[in-house]
Formats: C-alpha cells, sequence, structure tokens
C-alpha cells in the first residue's frame, strides 16, 4: 500500500498547517511588495509646483507705491516697487533655496535702501529691497522673474526657464512703470 505524505491534503479536502501558513506568508510578503512598490512611485513622482510657470496679473501701477514691497505667495515672487521701476524677486535664497521673508522697518525719507531687508532664515544671507546682497553666504543677488505692464496691468511671468540670474545691481533690471 501507498502511503501518502502528511503534509499534501488527502484528495484536496482539508489545507494543512503548513500549507495555510506559507500561503499566509507568501501574501503578507506581497502585499508589503506592493505598498513598497506604491511608495516608491508616490515618492519619486515629479511633483506639480504650483504657482511656478504661469503669468500672473498683480495689479495695476497705481497700486503699488514707490518703496512698496509686496509678497505674491502663490506666484512666490516678491514685487519690488523702486524708483528705477518694479523688480519681480524669487523668494528662494540663492544659496540654498529657503524661502526668504521680508523684515520691513520704519520708513525713512532719507535711504530707501535702509528701509528693510529680505533676511534667509537658513544661514543669514541678507538682501535689501533690490535683492542685492549685503551679507551672508549667498554667491549672488536673488533671482528676477521677468515683469511686464500690459494695459495699465503689471504682469510677472514665473516660468523658471526664464529666471534671471544676475551679479549685481543694474537699474535696467527694473522694469520702468
Amino acid at each position: 500500500m501507498e502511503q501518502r505524505s502528511s503534509s499534501v491534503p488527502p484528495n484536496g479536502t482539508r489545507l494543512s498547517r503548513r500549507h495555510f501558513l506559507r500561503a499566509a506568508f507568501v501574501g503578507a510578503a506581497g502585499i508589503f511588495a506592493v505598498e513598497m512598490a506604491g511608495s516608491f512611485a508616490y515618492f519619486f513622482r515629479p511633483k506639480n509646483v504650483l504657482g511656478l510657470g504661469q503669468k500672473f496679473k498683480v495689479g495695476k501701477v497705481e497700486d503699488f507705491a514707490i518703496g512698496s514691497i509686496t509678497h505674491h505667495q502663490e506666484g512666490k515672487f516678491y514685487l519690488s516697487r523702486v524708483p528705477e521701476g518694479f523688480l519681480a524677486m524669487w523668494h528662494k535664497c540663492t544659496h540654498l533655496g529657503c524661502t526668504v521673508p521680508w523684515i520691513g522697518q520704519e520708513k525713512s525719507e532719507d535711504d530707501l535702501a535702509a528701509q528693510g531687508r529680505f533676511n534667509c532664515p537658513c544661514h543669514g544671507s541678507i538682501f535689501n529691497r533690490y535683492g542685492v546682497l549685503t551679507s551672508g553666504p549667498a554667491p549672488r543677488p536673488l533671482d528676477l522673474f521677468p515683469v511686464s505692464i500690459v494695459d495699465g496691468a503689471v504682469m510677472v511671468d514665473t516660468d523658471v526657464n526664464k529666471v534671471i540670474q544676475r551679479e549685481r545691481w543694474d537699474p535696467g533690471q527694473a522694469l520702468k512703470a
């Protein structure tokens, strides 16, 4: 007479403990592998950075007083109205990319450039209202976005392929109003 192994279910009617545990382990390992693959795909999928790459109508020319700094959070830029015109500065530090906040100070009629600063909280770079580096580890001034005036409205193009990297301040960088 032929003997059957105890691990093989007779006539397929019962599932042995060994087969059940093996199937449970393989199933759990498969679920784990699928979860890890999904997490990997989610992490490495390119993110849609809202705001960048769009054109923004910020307001009318007369809405911005000379010396004003306006933060446009969605567009990730500051619009600075200086006597020479408009500057749209990317709010990203040129050192390591931290968001640089504007810190305003008491207004003085004497020196417009001394009325506040952009102060990088990560490594202490300081920029004036023109985006020019005054101290810190940043290698250059804040980058600019192109500004245009269409039918009296100030427009800023935040396309990262059109960012203007500069080495120093030149009055020609500001758009005359």
